[in-house]
């Protein structure tokens, strides 16, 4: 009863691997002439085509990064003391020179009352060492008149000289000690000026805005602490890093279309102004700096943005789609179809410039069409169907 179940069973076993090797004999067979494989049994392969076009054709790099401010200057007193003004807030617009704050300049008045009295008595020691010394000098006039008379001894005509000549030095020390007055009496009223702080930056435009603000009124501050940041905001600075790939293709000059979030119906254009000549170590990558105009002030230091950079363009070049590349034998190229549309010739092809679905295909004289899919089932001269309607490449 047993044996009379398991031989039916193994009878369909049998059956199975027979057909089993048939259909792998029969596939090696195939492999082993990939040309029947498309023309032979298996007749022509559908395939789609698209037209090889000819024109300009760009490399487009997009880079991320932030805005910078185009100038920034931190406003500082240059003496301490207490704040008692501020005229301008945070987003105010500053002119170049103007004063935006005060300090207490009570000290610095004293300071400068102080140093005029000491002037005042400095010239009139000088106005009495002046007198002493004409009256020196006439006292020496009559001892040299009297000597030449006889009746003066020459000791006494040296002593005349000798207080002569005090009394000379006497008006050289009194006019250098005005002098140093005089410059205490400048240097007072310079820091009593100091106590009115300017924003007086250089360069760039006449109009800046206030982007920070670190101190309030009544605080009391120590030299050179900052009191406020201006930036300039027409041009504004875009920064992206590039690596080296794209480095040799990029010049000053270039130009850019930038976008960002904050406005994204709206592009911005940049000019490249500045290119960093050495990489950062860490990153391996160079500093690239844009000039942007920015005339209505919507853009912002510290915003995110991307930039647009054509890094290359060829005027005259050979496109295909980029489906329509393949690779045999370790090359690339693409399947050209024949006049009559009936077969595939291979032809090798230099990969140029990539822009989105469009590809530069160095290769003199490629025209026509090329297959865009189904060119794996392809070998040289392998016959063709077109499956649908040719469909032009992508701009």
């Amino acid at each position: 009863m047993r044996l009379r179940v398991l031989f039916p069973v193994g009878v369909v076993l049998i059956a199975v691997a027979a057909v089993a090797w048939l259909v792998q004999d029969r596939l090696q067979d195939m492999a082993r002439q990939p040309g029947q494989r498309a023309t032979g049994a298996l007749g022509s392969v559908p395939v789609e085509v698209a037209e090889v076009q000819h024109g300009p054709i760009e490399l487009l790099r997009t880079f991320t990064g932030t805005l910078d401010a185009h100038g920034e200057f931190v406003v500082a007193p240059k003496v301490g003391g207490r704040i008692e003004q501020l005229n301008v807030d945070l987003a105010d617009a500053v002119l170049r020179g103007q004063v935006v704050a005060r300090l207490d300049n009570a000290e610095h008045l004293q300071a400068v009352a102080q140093a005029q009295a000491d002037l005042e008595v400095a010239k009139a020691n000088l106005a009495e060492a002046r007198s002493l010394l004409v009256i020196a000098e006439r006292e020496l006039e009559r001892e040299d008149k009297a000597s030449q008379r006889g009746v003066s001894s020459e000791s006494q005509r040296d002593a005349a000289k000798a207080d002569q000549l005090a009394k000379r030095a006497h008006v050289e020390v009194t006019r250098a000690q005005v002098t140093r007055v005089q410059a205490e009496l400048e240097t007072a009223r310079i820091r009593l000026g100091y106590t009115e702080v300017a924003a007086a930056w250089r360069g760039g435009n006449e109009r800046r805005v206030v982007a920070e603000r670190y101190v309030d009124e009544g605080e009391t501050v120590s030299a050179n602490a900052p009191l406020l940041r201006i930036v300039e905001l027409d041009p504004i600075t875009a920064v992206f890093f590039v690596t080296e790939r794209d480095y040799a293709l990029l010049r000053p000059g270039q130009d850019a279309l930038l976008s960002t979030d904050a406005y994204p119906d709206a592009s911005f254009r940049g000019r490249i102004e500045r290119i960093a000549p050495v990489f950062r170590e860490s990153t391996r990558q160079a500093r690239v700096e844009l000039r942007v105009d920015n005339p209505d002030l919507r853009l912002k230091p510290g915003m995110f943005v991307r930039a647009d950079v054509v890094l290359d363009r060829v005027e005259e070049a050979t496109i295909v789609p980029e489906p329509a590349l393949t690779t045999r034998d370790g090359r690339e190229g693409v399947f050209v179809v024949s006049a009559d549309g009936r077969s595939v010739h291979w032809r090798e092809v230099q990969v140029g410039i990539r822009q989105g679905n469009r590809v530069q295909a160095i290769a003199g004289g490629l025209t026509g069409r090329v297959v865009t899919l189904g060119q794996q089932l392809l070998e040289e001269g392998s016959a063709v169907t077109l499956a649908s309607a040719e469909s032009g490449a992508k701009e």
